[in-house]
């Protein structure tokens, strides 16, 4: 006869005091230390509490919230940037409702940046009612394209496609216009700015150098002698050189072999420069990511008939990217904040927008900590978003897990 098996309760947590006393005052010393912290960190709080609300000077960040958006982005044409951003949303949203986990987190970090957008309480003529309702709109768009997953209507394929066309409408037509054109007059890049110029080299960046990335890793790992050796001379040069070098050298060298009518605009050759050097990066990422996959695999896919090919693109490559998901996002998180170098361009992102506000006016200049504070704040919560997405990426994939 076997012994009767006794029911067994899941263990409950302690409370918040048994906590305390076990792990801040166990033992006199520790108590110490713990009452110690406590009073610097009331007064270090206190203090910084003080001078945010009592003492600092927020007029050149709450009185220019545009010029931080978009710069000196024509004001009668900002709707072709509300349009830009229903667009994201919108697709973001479908795409939530197609991937699931995968895209949540962006889906709703896009959504929840546009809803704290539109309820900011700063006063300007451009931020109007009607404004704030176009921005607040967005979160709507990704939880309507989310809602479009009941009407069984949606496809990934389809997905994809819509970026693809979305990103070319914006980047090629929505935001420069053309010549002569009514509808869409032609809007110079040097009047592009702010937080819209650094989004679009990061996200540029980012989407166009998965690919370069992709093929560079692969070609180095090639048997073909010419094809691996073109490959480990790209991604050692570029990586041998500082960014800044690379910017320089396609913002200014590659400009003296063109003709004058062949010339790309200045915001172009610095997202080429930006694209190629993170391209550089990522390949040594995903080269790990491949160097990882047991050989097991893939002898056995050759086994039962699969081709190079479709070993690489549904065996290999989709495992070499899961493995290395942590280090790809800390390198893209690296060209975003990287953004703010095209300010020795002359293009003025967020950075050189904040820049030019305190040159603006004699006054600002003793306001530098402010908005030097501000712009460390946004570049804070955007790059915690995209490390915290990343995280539940992982989670929802299963990295470190099997």
């Amino acid at each position: 006869m076997t012994a009767p098996v006794e029911n067994l309760t899941a263990p409950t947590s302690p409370g918040p005091i048994v906590w305390i006393r076990r792990n801040l005052f166990n033992n006199w010393y520790n108590s110490i230390l713990s009452l110690l912290t406590l009073f610097i960190g009331y007064f270090v709080v206190t203090a910084i509490f003080n001078w945010v609300f009592n003492i600092a000077d927020w007029r050149p960040v709450v009185n220019f919230p545009i010029l931080y958006l978009v710069g000196q982005f024509p004001r009668d044409q900002l709707w072709r940037v509300f349009l830009s951003t229903a667009m994201v949303s919108l697709l973001m949203g479908m795409s939530w409702g197609i991937w699931g986990k995968l895209v949540r987190p962006f889906a709703l970090s896009v959504g929840a940046f546009f809803g704290i957008l539109a309820l900011l309480p700063v006063q300007s003529e451009i931020l109007s009612p009607a404004n704030r309702a176009l921005l607040f709109l967005n979160l709507f768009l990704v939880l309507g394209g989310f809602a479009l997953r009941r009407f069984e209507v949606l496809r990934g394929r389809y997905i994809a496609i819509g970026w693809i066309v979305a990103g070319l409408l914006i980047v090629l037509v929505i935001l420069p216009g053309f010549r002569g054109s009514a509808f869409l007059p032609e809007i110079s890049t040097t009047l592009w700015g702010g937080l819209l110029v650094t989004l679009l080299l990061a996200g540029g960046g980012i989407t166009l150098s998965i690919p370069i990335a992709i093929f560079l890793a692969l070609g180095r790992r090639s048997s073909l002698p010419v094809v691996k050796g073109f490959c480990v001379v790209f991604i050692e040069t570029v990586r041998g050189v500082p960014l800044i070098t690379i910017l320089f050298m396609f913002s200014v060298i590659i400009q003296l072999f063109l003709p004058v009518e062949s010339r790309l605009d200045r915001l172009f050759r610095a997202l080429i420069g930006m694209t190629l050097f993170s391209a550089a990066y990522t390949a040594e990422n995903l080269r790990g990511g491949l160097q990882a996959v047991a050989l097991g695999q893939i002898e056995a896919a050759k086994a039962v008939g699969m081709n190079n090919v479709l070993i690489t693109g549904l065996i290999v490559m989709p495992q070499a990217i899961r493995a290395v998901i942590p280090a790809l996002v800390g390198q893209f998180i690296s060209l975003f904040k990287d953004t703010t170098l095209v300010l020795i361009l002359g293009i003025n992102e967020l950075l050189g927008i904040g820049k030019a506000i305190i040159n603006s006016d004699p006054e600002f200049i003793r306001l530098q900590a402010e908005v030097y504070i501000f712009m460390a704040g946004v570049y804070w919560i955007l790059s915690s978003i995209m490390s915290y997405s990343s995280r539940q990426l992982e989670a929802a994939l299963g990295v470190g897990e099997r």
